[in-house]
């Protein structure tokens, strides 16, 4: 018991826990090749869970498993679009198979796509950003139920964005922001109705990450949606630069671990306040 001043005695002392502990559980990571899906992989790994990578670029993936097995870590590479429901189907059953199980998924994978003014995008452009971005979350989910089930429950976490969240004032960000939006309301849907089963989800809405996304970004015709005004300052009034990828993988590691346990339907801004910032 604590011993208050004067020689009072107080409710036992409690230390602080923080579970983050994940050895025995598997983990699959969607667009786990780069940036943030790698930056997850190897926190995940850390943490002591088994990891399928899964990524539409074969090379990638092998590199980042390799990366986790270098280092005493469990990992395979697996190989699927996240639109294309067959392949998403069978690289979850795959991991589950192979790993002995599945405990974590990390819905991660997407892409900034064409950034153009809406009466310019073409409807094929509209479906890629979208059917990656949000179909590919919503069949991530949808394969990985079944074995979270199997598993007792788990922990889901979704990749959605400060853009169609928190921030709408980005040129030509239309089909990207409407895609991240639905994430954000597949998460909470998705948090409610999973709840039965002990199954948690929980989004992410990063802001400014030092990635690689830029490289499969394409742009047309922006200046005819400048909206003529610029932020105070380009990054966050917080360190006032870019986070690491490594940041928002301490943030799964986190949402996935017995830390979170009571969270479930939340989104966590991860944008060291640029958008209280910008307004």
């Amino acid at each position: 018991m604590a011993v208050l001043p004067g020689g009072g005695v107080g409710p036992p002392e409690r230390k602080l826990q923080m579970d983050l502990n994940l050895t025995g559980r598997v983990a699959v990571v969607t667009g786990g090749g780069s940036g943030i899906g790698e930056a997850a992989c190897m926190a995940l790994a850390e943490a002591g869970a088994a990891v399928a990578v899964v990524d539409i670029r074969p090379e990638p993936a092998r590199a980042v498993a390799e990366k986790v097995t270098a280092v005493g870590g469990r990992a395979i590479a697996l190989t699927a679009d996240v639109a294309d429901e067959e392949a998403v189907s069978a690289a979850i059953t795959q991991a589950a198979t192979t790993l002995g199980g599945l405990h974590v998924v990390f819905a991660n994978a997407g892409i900034n796509g064409m950034q153009t003014p809406i009466d310019e995008m073409t409807l094929d452009e509209w479906h890629a950003t979208v059917e990656t971005n949000l179909t590919g979350t919503f069949l991530t989910v949808k394969h990985s139920i079944p074995h979270l089930r199997a598993a007792g429950g788990g922990s889901i976490v979704t990749t959605a964005s400060v853009n169609g969240n928190t921030l709408f004032s980005l040129p030509g960000y239309a089909a990207y922001s409407t895609s991240k939006a639905g994430v954000v309301a597949f998460t909470k849907m998705a948090a409610l109705e999973l709840a039965r089963w002990e199954i948690r989800v929980n989004a992410i809405l990063p802001g400014a990450i030092n990635t690689n996304i830029g490289e499969r970004t394409y742009r047309r015709n922006l200046d005819r949606v400048d909206y003529g005004f610029q932020p105070p300052a380009k990054w966050p009034p917080l360190r006032g630069k870019p986070a690491q990828a490594s940041e928002v993988g301490d943030l799964v590691v986190f949402l996935a671990s017995n830390a979170s346990s009571y969270m479930t339907g939340a989104e966590l801004l991860l944008d060291a306040a640029y958008t209280l910032w910008r307004g």
